[in-house]
């Protein structure tokens, strides 16, 4: 049988990442060639010459090509020299076409002042982006001295460079946001099984602990009192057994805890034990991650009931009303302080903070404390809605370099608002062109401002739910404030009709949300065409709405996905610190599988050796305890980092524990020095190989080469016994995919490069091999 690790999932892959990319592609396209397009028709209104028309089609060609292919790809790395010569481009075709163009070229620049604000590190970014609009003033000053004009031009100026640097920023965050999903969907199995590892550390601990202090026991009574050493060694050898179990059920994985089982453990298990046990659970469908905690918080509390002879009564009462869950286990004792006044040895203040920052983590709180009149409480509430803090408070922080540019979602939402205010201005600088009635200008001032703040407060609003019905509702008004001041207006309309389609695509699912986008722009035409003499007013029109529509909708997201992106970023950390240490946690399988296993057999053979050979017994004893040392040592090592191991020191200590075991071995280890990650993978591998191999009875005969072999080196462990690689005592025949202990394994071999192979032999016999580069 050959062990591979395969992709999974891959009929399956989510598209939805790429999807969004394509959309946020599509937007910052569209709006980037809209802006070129409208450029184009005020040099066509200047009725240029051919080549004048050739150059501009150069120039708007050419600042199109730059800022789509270079500054809005999101695999280019702006901070870099590269990015300054690009921008010293963008300038020269920003600025110079003004001298033949003038004022058809105005908006232009707009382009360079956008992609300052992505390159150049902040404050300065900010100065440079005011001198370009400050200079566009200028220019306009020059060209034409109306206040209007300046003001018009200034503001466009503002609102142009503010949307190209929200809106390439909103292409790049799609893509980094989907990258920290992916990463977070990688580490949150890690974080779970941690959590579960930690607490069977605490357990193995225990365990060892108990094995080497009952060890020195029965050292000590070997010669004094046979028959009271043979109860103590049966004792360790039910510990050691146990304790691989749970060793072998960490490899496996974090399982999630049955509420429904838990319940009905604790009412056996207190009724077993003389205590009047009251239980009283609501059938609720909870969360998976919920209902693990309160399993959790219900077998600590049961666990503490155990511990004391004094108590008669426990209450254990589950509730959910509304949006929050309670648990609550009372009892009319005492909790046991921590330490060694425990009766089994256990930290329980340790095990009531590890239980609260579990609560702590889903927004919940965890209270434990001693009743007035006697007994103890534990119970947890939990809401099941709550989003889960950030435990450490900490954000994750970055270098200054990158920091100084990146869009967070407090900066993005505040642009938006500043972009959508510089439309509704702009807008009425736009009806002072076109009226001075007072009346036109006050109801238009109105329906704009009403607008704004339907927009802000609830359309772009970063945690507003849109697709309600509430959402319906104010998308009808919307409507409303955008086509009703046209019964009154006529031809001195403008009410950013843009907004309402930007908002149809953020409320609407898609089908009906482009609908209503293509049929706001249509009815934009058709007003115009009905009162305007000058038909080429009608495209300014209709590319305004569409770039309006598509700003709106692309900000609005972008503030979602920034401030989702923020709270990804502050995860991220959190769970590569959590996927580094499971990688220490999964060592105890690897670290003490061969220890717990040779101490299982060292205790059966000093048993049967206690009565007939009692100076062989003792000499047994001592072995199990320096094993149970060893292994605490290694629990240990595991718990606070990575452990390197020694290929030689392995290889003697698996000879010794075949010789004990009866199994005739010969081992040949022929190696130069190898790199410390090549020995100590291929050392793990021993130990596995040769756990497996004690598990087995029938084994006789076990060989294990060590050998270089043409810039690798191969590890084989070759026995007469066929047996499940899984380790699972009773089968003999190798299941697929194999166990736990060889996935690891496979794992560990595959990430140096290496293969791994577990199989029969046609001659009966069994053998595993890793090839590691070497």
């Amino acid at each position: 049988m050959s062990v591979t690790a395969e992709p999974r999932g891959t009929a399956a892959v989510d598209q939805r990442p790429r999807r969004a990319w394509y959309l946020a592609g599509a937007i910052v396209a569209v709006v980037f060639f809209s802006y070129c397009v409208i450029g184009l028709l005020h040099v066509l209104e200047s009725e240029p010459t051919f080549w004048r028309l050739i150059l501009g089609l150069l120039g708007t060609g050419s600042l199109l090509t730059i800022q789509l292919l270079y500054f809005s790809r999101p695999s280019s790395r702006l901070q870099s020299p590269f990015s300054y010569a690009m921008l010293g481009a963008q300038a020269l075709l920003g600025y110079l076409p003004l001298l033949p163009f003038g004022q058809a070229w105005i908006n232009m620049p707009g382009f360079l002042a956008g992609s300052v604000l992505l390159v150049l590190p902040r404050p300065h970014a900010w100065s440079v982006f005011a001198a370009i609009v400050a200079s566009m003033a200028g220019v306009q000053a020059a060209l034409n001295g109306a206040p209007l004009d300046i003001c018009y031009t200034a503001i466009g100026a503002a609102l142009s460079g503010i949307s190209v640097f929200l809106l390439t920023g909103l292409a790049r965050s799609v893509v980094e946001l989907h990258t920290a999903r992916t990463e977070l969907a990688k580490g949150a199995v890690a974080e779970e099984r941690l959590t579960f590892a930690r607490n069977l550390h605490d357990l193995l601990g225990l365990s060892l602990s108990s094995i080497a202090f009952k060890g020195e026991l029965t050292n000590r009574l070997v010669t004094k009192d046979p028959c009271l050493a043979k109860l103590e060694l049966a004792e360790i050898t039910e510990i050691s057994r146990r304790a691989l179990a749970d060793v072998r059920s960490v490899a496996r994985g974090y399982q999630e805890r049955s509420l429904e089982q838990e319940c009905r453990a604790a009412l056996s298990v207190l009724t077993a034990s003389d205590v009047d046990v009251r239980l009283d659970a609501d059938p609720v469908d909870l969360p998976v991650r919920v209902r693990t905690v309160l399993a959790a918080v219900l077998h600590e509390g049961v666990t503490n009931v155990l511990r004391h002879s004094g108590v008669q009564r426990c209450d254990i009462v589950l509730r959910q009303a509304e949006k929050m869950v309670t648990i609550d286990v009372a009892n009319d004792g005492v909790m046991p302080g921590p330490g060694p006044d425990d009766m089994d040895g256990r930290d329980t203040t340790a095990e009531i903070e590890d239980l609260s920052a579990q609560v702590t983590e889903l927004g919940g709180t965890l209270l434990a404390r001693k009743e007035a009149g006697g007994g103890f409480r534990l119970s947890a509430d939990i809401p099941l809605t709550a989003e889960r803090p950030d435990r450490r408070g900490k954000r994750h922080h970055r270098g200054s370099s990158e920091r100084s540019t990146e869009l967070t979602g407090g900066l993005a939402h505040t642009l938006l608002v500043t972009v959508l205010s510089g439309f509704c201005l702009a807008a009425v600088i736009h009806l002072l062109y076109l009226t001075e009635t007072m009346w036109h200008i006050a109801l238009s001032i109105a329906c704009l401002g009403a607008l704004l703040a339907l927009q802000l407060s609830y359309f772009s609003r970063p945690t507003a739910e849109l697709r309600s019905r509430r959402g319906y509702a104010l998308l009808l008004v919307q409507a409303g404030l955008v086509y009703l001041p046209l019964i009154e207006l006529g031809g001195n309309w403008v009410s950013l009709p843009g907004m309402l389609a930007g908002s149809a695509l953020l409320v609407l699912r898609p089908a009906a949300g482009w609908t209503v986008f293509a049929l706001v722009v249509i009815s934009v035409a058709a007003v115009r065409g009905g009162f305007t003499t000058a038909p080429e007013d009608i495209p300014f029109n209709v590319l305004a709405t569409v770039n309006t529509g598509l700003l709106v909708f692309g900000l609005s997201w972008l503030t979602r996905v920034a401030n989702e992106l923020d709270a990804s970023r502050q995860r991220l950390a959190e769970v590569a610190v959590a996927e580094e240490r499971l990688r220490f946690a999964r060592d105890l399988h690897d670290l003490l599988g061969l220890s717990l296993s040779a101490i299982a057999l060292k205790t059966e053979l000093a048993d049967r050796l206690l009565l007939a050979d009692p100076r062989r017994a003792a000499a047994e004893v001592a072995e199990i305890l320096a094993l149970s040392r060893h292994a605490l040592t290694d629990v240990r090592s595991v718990a606070g980092g990575y452990q390197e191991l020694s290929l030689d020191q392995e290889s003697r200590s698996a000879e010794t524990a075949l010789i004990a075991a009866d199994v005739q071995v010969r081992v040949t280890v022929q190696t130069r020095d190898l790199p410390v990650r090549v020995g100590t993978v291929l050392a793990v591998v021993l130990r596995e190989g040769v756990t497996n191999v004690l598990r087995h009875s029938k084994v006789e005969q076990c060989e294990i080469a060590v050998r270089h072999e043409a810039g690798t080196v191969s590890l084989e462990i070759v026995n007469d016994g066929v047996h499940d690689p899984s380790g699972d005592p009773g089968s003999s025949t190798p299941r697929s995919g194999g166990g736990s202990g060889i996935r690891n394994l496979s794992e560990r071999v595959a990430a140096l490069g290496g293969e791994l192979s577990a199989e029969p032999e046609p001659d009966g016999h069994f053998r595993l091999r890793a090839v590691v580069p070497a």
